[in-house]
Parts: C-alpha cells; sequence; structure tokens
C-alpha cells in the first residue's frame, strides 16, 4: 500500500515527527511505502483564500497551483496517515487549513470522493486517558474526524489513535509511544479501523 503521511508540527525535534518516523518505519518493515509531507516545511498557506472557496456550481472546480499539487500528490496514494498534536480538542490550525483547502468540493466531496482505501489519524495528546475520556472529548473527536471528515469525503474506512499524556511524562512512557506508533505502522492495512455510518 502507498501511504501519504501528512504531518503537522512546527519544529522537527517535537515528540510528533519522532512519531512520525517511527510509524513510517513500520511501514516500511511491513512492505508499504511512504511519502511524508510536511506542512510546515513545504510552506503550505492554511488559509483558505476566494481562488479555493468552494465553488457548488462547478463539477469539476480548478485550484490554485499549490492547492493542484497537493491533490495530484493525493491521488498517488492508496491511504492517508495525518500525525499531529491534539490542541483545543482539535486539529492544529495548519492541519485544518489542509483539510479546508485540499479536500475540497469536487475532490474529496460533491462530484467526486477520494478513492482511498483508509485513513488513520495518529492525535498526540497531551492528557491522559482518564481526562480525555472524562467529558467524551474523544468521541467527539473521533465522531468529528471519521465521520464529519473521511466519511464525508467517501472514506468509510478511518480511524483516530490517540498518543496519551504526551507532556511532562517519564522516559520510558515515550519509548511506550513511539512503539505504539512503530505497530500502528506495522499493522496498517490490517487494523480494522471504525466504520462509520451517517
Amino acid at each position: 500500500m502507498n501511504v501519504l503521511v501528512v504531518v503537522s508540527h512546527s519544529r522537527k525535534d517535537s515528540l510528533t515527527f519522532q512519531v512520525t518516523d517511527r510509524f513510517v518505519q513500520g511501514l516500511t518493515e511491513a512492505g508499504h511505502q511512504a511519502e511524508i509531507v510536511d506542512l510546515h516545511e513545504i510552506g503550505f498557506d492554511p488559509i483558505l483564500r476566494a481562488g479555493d472557496e468552494p465553488d457548488y456550481t462547478q463539477d469539476n472546480q480548478r485550484f490554485s497551483p499549490q492547492i493542484e499539487t497537493e491533490i495530484t500528490r493525493l491521488k498517488k496514494h492508496d491511504a492517508i496517515a495525518f500525525v499531529f498534536p491534539l490542541w483545543w480538542w482539535h486539529l492544529p490550525a495548519m492541519l485544518k487549513g489542509y483539510i479546508d483547502r485540499v479536500m475540497n468540493n469536487s475532490f474529496a466531496y460533491g462530484s467526486n470522493k477520494l478513492h482511498h482505501q483508509q485513513i488513520l489519524w495518529i492525535a498526540l495528546a497531551g492528557v491522559t486517558e482518564e481526562q480525555m475520556n472524562k467529558r467524551s472529548y474523544g468521541d467527539s473527536i473521533q465522531n468529528l474526524l471519521n465521520v464529519g471528515i473521511a466519511d464525508y469525503c467517501g472514506v468509510t474506512n478511518s480511524k483516530v489513535e490517540f498518543l496519551y499524556n504526551t507532556v511532562e511524562a517519564p522516559p520510558e512512557h515515550y519509548e511506550e509511544l513511539l512503539n505504539q506508533a512503530y505497530e500502528l505502522g506495522v499493522n496498517y492495512a490490517s487494523t480494522s479501523a471504525e466504520q462509520v455510518t451517517t
């Protein structure tokens, strides 16, 4: 399987990038191919400007050069993985902008849908699993990403994987998180993702 790994973090030395590297290592060792897209490194502009605003009167909308480049990149892959820190129980602004601009009308929804076999969302959470579940934040996030985005774009095989307690944890915990990321890569194609219903 050819997997596009979209990563959103401003620092290369972040845990997010360490998780990305270990995830890709797992993918590779399982026989998959992977391309990493670092949204900060490519200078992605997350602001949805007038030229890329969805035009529902068009069945095949043309977008700005940057977005056409990213659409072409997505078309070359069988599956997608997003790796990101969870901020305010949501996607970072950079990644939210990527969703807004790239997964756009007439490409990802509307007259066309995404062709990808599955989407995996790897969310690094500063809180513990208990804190995440206290007010059902996890359920809300999973519903947003699996149903509100992936399923709306035609990908019913979508799963959110939380990596918990990423702030001020002992070194052995960080190694456990990296091992978790590696296993997600190794088992990417065989993992039974959440089958969502609308």
